[in-house]
């Protein structure tokens, strides 16, 4: 649930397979062996994933309505 900043400076398009498990996958799943996403990514690709704040461009949406017939 948060927004990811890539400040590696990589450039170009990567293709690659991460093996990583979420908090809430079952004890008994064959992917509850597997690692947090954060181990994941640093033991798998080698980059580390830091909490940090930084200002960002939001859009709020107040309300929505169905636009009326012309």
């Amino acid at each position: 649930g948060r927004t990811v900043i890539d400040k590696t400076g990589l450039t170009g398009i990567y293709d690659f397979e991460l093996h990583w498990s979420s908090d809430n996958t079952p004890a008994d799943s064959p992917a509850a062996a597997y690692p947090t996403i954060f181990t994941a990514v640093q033991e798998q690709l080698g980059l580390k994933l830091e909490s940090s704040t930084a200002p960002l461009d939001v859009l709020v949406i107040d309300s929505a309505e169905m636009p009326t017939p012309n």
